[in-house]
């Protein structure tokens, strides 16, 4: 079985937030995601940063369109790896 990491941009924290507890909601995902700051490049203010959640998919058994749609209620958007 594979490790696979997903990680999903959204545009501010409160999305990221409820990203993080839909994922548990909807997929049944026991390990906590990992919410992380993405400072937009040559940025300092706060509020140009984006969240990522970054989870781990061990199995790969979480389906990536899934999940793009899920970032998608939020403006956000799976990364592709």
């Amino acid at each position: 079985m594979s490790d696979v990491r997903h990680v999903l941009v959204l545009p501010d924290r409160d999305a990221a937030e409820e990203v993080a507890e839909a994922l548990g909601e909807r997929f049944g995902i026991g390990e906590e995601p990992q919410l992380v700051r993405d400072a937009l490049a040559g940025e300092d203010d706060a509020e140009d940063a984006q969240w990522l959640v970054v989870l781990h998919d061990e199995g790969d058994r979480l389906d990536p369109a899934e999940l793009d749609a899920l970032a998608g209620e939020w403006d956000g958007w799976r990364e592709e790896p």
